[in-house]
């Protein structure tokens, strides 16, 4: 279903993209390369200068590569547009030390712990917080959502939908549905 017709007209003044692909290696890792892109619909005045309409005001790639289990065995970060060159696209290797972290247990938290502020790059770091939710959509590529493995599944009791004690998990996973405690 899309959203409404907006209520009253209006002009797109800036447009924001992200993009997250997830990769099978040849040696069995997982590589999630992700982007995030900013673009202005009209020339925009900047302190390092006038970023011209369409071109990018932030171009910001990352490629965290992952185990089966998730834990991060390799990361790359490159900045290709920034609007302070020499400043902005520094930071990249500081990214490095998400090396050993699990992409599923405590990363987000951990992330903005470690690249709060100055530490790190504002769009940089956005940007590794959609990891998580691709990297398990990259992994379910592989199995069928409800397997019965004897485990519990992944997704249940993450999101609203799925919590298991909700007609849904009712429906699909009888399995694992409990009922409500009486209130």
């Amino acid at each position: 279903m899309p959203l409404s017709e907006p209520t009253c007209g209006r002009a797109r003044v800036h447009t924001r993209r992200i993009e997250v692909q997830g990769f099978l290696r040849d040696d069995g890792l997982f590589d999630l390369d992700a982007r995030i892109t900013d673009l202005k619909e009209a020339d925009y005045q900047i302190a390092s200068g006038v970023r011209r309409a369409g071109d990018p005001v932030h171009d910001l790639l990352i490629r965290v590569t992952i185990d089966a289990s998730f834990v991060i065995v390799d990361v790359e970060a490159v900045s290709d547009w920034v609007p302070y060159p020499g400043g902005c696209d520094t930071i990249g290797p500081a990214y490095r030390h998400l090396i050993g972290l699990n992409l599923v247990r405590g990363f987000r938290r951990t992330v903005g712990e470690m690249f709060a502020d100055v530490r790190g790059c504002s769009h940089l770091t956005e940007l590794l917080l959609s990891l998580p939710t691709a990297a398990i959509q990259t992994f379910a590529t592989f199995r069928r959502d409800n397997e019965d493995d004897g485990e519990k599944p992944f997704q249940l009791d993450r999101c609203h939908a799925l919590e298991t004690t909700s007609d849904t998990v009712m429906r699909y996973y009888p399995r694992w549905y409990r009922r409500r405690d009486a209130e």
